[in-house]
């Protein structure tokens, strides 16, 4: 068993993290006040390969593995989890159902441009009666000759405002449930009855948009169809189960900032003649924090390494999502702790990593649907 990663994999990672220390820690803080998307770091990013790091490079992508991409979106998250989870949707959500189901044609359009940076993808799935229960959802799409008439609202989509392009699951027949899923291909910026819809004010991750999703009569041609009729389901738990890599590495950068800022602010704050870093009260916060987070890390890292060598990796990425952002909002918790009241103020780092940590406890599935799926894959082995 060999945990050294490649020198390929040392190299993305120092240079991510050169990036991150120069040009996107200095302007998180800016992009939560004003909700700015930050299109000009994602630009860079994309320039750097890690808005399509596992797309093969024939599709415009970096054509690295998994365990690079754990690697740079913890640094990247680390840095702004804005950044980290519009980096996630591209590459994961969006990048992976196309990358694995699309035809050569399909892949050819619609990975280079977001593997590139060029522009965003989103993945439209959530409804306001379709969150936890997937395969409940209403938006419907009819086949009327060469194209699908698409109806319906999707919420809660993240970068569904600033996106170019999205996977989007629909129902062909609502009778039918899960067998009646598809997943199309949308060109948003040029399609008939599409519009964007409400834009939600949001606790945390401020600088990503999310936004509701309308199609009234939206036309979407057939060659769109991510493989065939009724294997809708099927690619959206397998593009899930991508997904939820990605926002466990995401959790897992979050947590990485809230340590690094209590170990700077704890060496500096100095109470009874000493730094707060002498008092073991604080030594085994940050302890405890450091250990969390390896062992996340390390729990990502199997499971993208199961995703890279083609084995069942359902279980592992659900068991890494849901570790990693409870220790994810464990950090912050105690982040805001080391900090005392300064911690509570806006003007220190440690209440926005609080905010941005809860939310990778709810979206790619809640922390409770994970251990459903947990159980079931246990349950299902004996």
């Amino acid at each position: 068993m060999n945990f050294a990663p490649t020198e390929e994999q040392q190299m993305v990672r120092a240079m991510v993290a050169r990036f991150v220390n120069e040009e996107m820690k200095p302007q998180a803080a800016e992009f939560d006040r004003t909700h700015e998307h930050p299109a000009e770091i994602l630009r860079k990013l994309g320039e750097m390969g890690l808005m399509g790091v596992a797309v093969p490079e024939e599709y415009g992508g970096a054509g690295m593995d998994n365990v690079t991409y754990v690697m740079a979106l913890i640094e990247i998250s680390r840095g702004c989890a804005s950044c980290g989870v519009i980096c996630s949707v591209n590459n994961s959500l969006y990048g992976y159902p196309i990358k694995t189901f699309g035809t050569h044609e399909q892949k050819l359009k619609f990975l280079p441009p977001v593997a590139g940076g060029e522009v965003i993808g989103c993945y439209a799935l959530t409804e306001s009666g379709a969150g936890s229960d997937a395969a409940a959802l209403k938006c419907q799409a009819v086949l009327k000759g060469d194209r699908y008439i698409v109806n319906g609202v999707k919420t809660f989509i993240t970068s569904g405002n600033v996106s170019d392009y999205c996977v989007l699951a629909a129902t062909e027949d609502p009778s039918k449930g899960y067998k009646g899923i598809i997943n199309l291909i949308v060109d948003l910026k040029n399609t008939p009855g599409f519009s964007v819809g409400k834009i939600e004010e949001k606790m945390g991750i401020r600088a990503s948009g999310t936004a509701e999703l309308v199609f009234e009569d939206a036309e979407v041609p057939a060659e769109n169809l991510l493989g065939k009729p009724g294997e809708g389901f099927r690619q959206m738990l397998c593009g899930l189960d991508a997904g939820r890599i990605g926002i466990g590495a995401q959790a897992c950068g979050i947590g990485r900032a809230c340590l690094e800022d209590a170990l700077e602010y704890a060496q500096g704050r100095m109470q009874f003649g000493k730094p707060i870093s002498s008092f073991q009260a604080i030594q085994w916060k940050l302890a405890d924090m450091a250990t969390e987070l390896d062992a996340a890390e390390l729990m990502l890292l199997r499971a993208a390494w199961l995703e890279d060598n083609g084995h069942d990796f359902e279980k592992e990425s659900a068991m890494a999502k849901m570790y990693a952002s409870d220790v994810a909002m464990r950090a912050a918790v105690e982040c805001v702790q080391v900090f005392g009241g300064y911690g509570y103020c806006c003007e220190y780092p440690a209440e926005r990593h609080m905010r941005d940590a809860k939310i990778c406890q709810i979206y790619e599935g809640t922390n409770e649907i994970q251990r459903l799926v947990i159980a079931r894959k246990l349950l299902s082995q004996r």
